[in-house]
């Protein structure tokens, strides 16, 4: 499991310019089954998503896709983590520490 942090790299103007377009992009990884929640952070500089997947340089590629990074606007901080606890609704995501 990955936690996607964004923070803007350009003023929030230029940002909002290319938001259609990061929905869409959101919208397809959610329909993949990629990410499974994301938002703004709050105060906004930034956002959060929750990823899904096997391996870092897949996750790499998806977050290369999005406008934001296309278009420099944001950096992204890939942080990955074992989801051994989970609320009963993300029980699918769980997984088992390596042995």
């Amino acid at each position: 499991m990955f936690v996607l942090e964004l923070t803007y790299t350009a003023p929030v103007e230029r940002v909002d310019e290319l938001l259609q377009d990061h929905v869409v992009w959101l919208d397809a990884q959610y329909a993949a089954g990629v990410f499974i929640a994301s938002g703004r952070k709050n105060p906004r500089d930034g956002g959060v998503i929750l990823a899904v997947g096997d391996d870092r340089a897949g996750i790499e590629r998806i977050v290369s896709q999005d406008p934001f990074s296309v278009q420099g606007v944001c950096a992204y901080r890939i942080t990955e983590f074992i989801a051994t606890k989970t609320s009963d609704e993300l029980a699918p995501y769980r997984q088992q520490l390596p042995a």
